[in-house]
């Protein structure tokens, strides 16, 4: 296949990201947590102190409301999130981690930083920094079709 094939940085795109998601989740199934509530737990741990509504979290994991609704009802009933009602906007809710989902999370976070270093072996950083502009190039063409 030729270098320039127009088709191929799509689907390595493509193959890449499901094959590590995939990975992921595998190396995660032990922890009983399906991939969109590891995700929506790795999510609200990167947005820590910023406990967002359910409507930017349902934004920031690219899924519409009620689906999550369902994710955060199974978190709620496992402990790991709590919903706490906006003051200035009692319809509204704010998406809080309780302490138990702390160590849970750091699970998560070690599996997926040791599956990251796996993967990344052997490849420079400077090639790294090259793809993540790449990305967000990608990104930032994306939004701008949707505006």
């Amino acid at each position: 296949m030729p270098q320039n094939d127009p088709h191929l940085f799509g689907r390595q795109l493509f193959h890449v990201s499901r094959a590590w998601r995939a990975e992921l989740d595998r190396r995660l199934s032990h922890l009983g947590l399906s991939q969109a509530r590891w995700q929506v737990l790795l999510t609200l741990a990167r947005m820590k102190d910023q406990h967002p509504t359910q409507r930017e979290l349902a934004q920031s994991v690219s899924v519409e409301g009620p689906t999550l609704a369902r994710l955060l009802d199974g978190l709620e009933a496992q402990k790991l999130v709590r919903r706490v009602a906006v003051s200035e906007d009692r319809r509204a809710k704010r998406i809080m981690l309780t302490a138990a989902a702390g160590p849970l999370i750091e699970k998560i976070q070690a599996i997926a930083d040791e599956l990251r270093e796996e993967l990344l072996a052997g490849i420079d950083d400077s090639a790294i920094d090259i793809c993540q502009q790449v990305h967000q190039k990608v990104l930032a063409n994306l939004e701008k079709r949707g505006q």
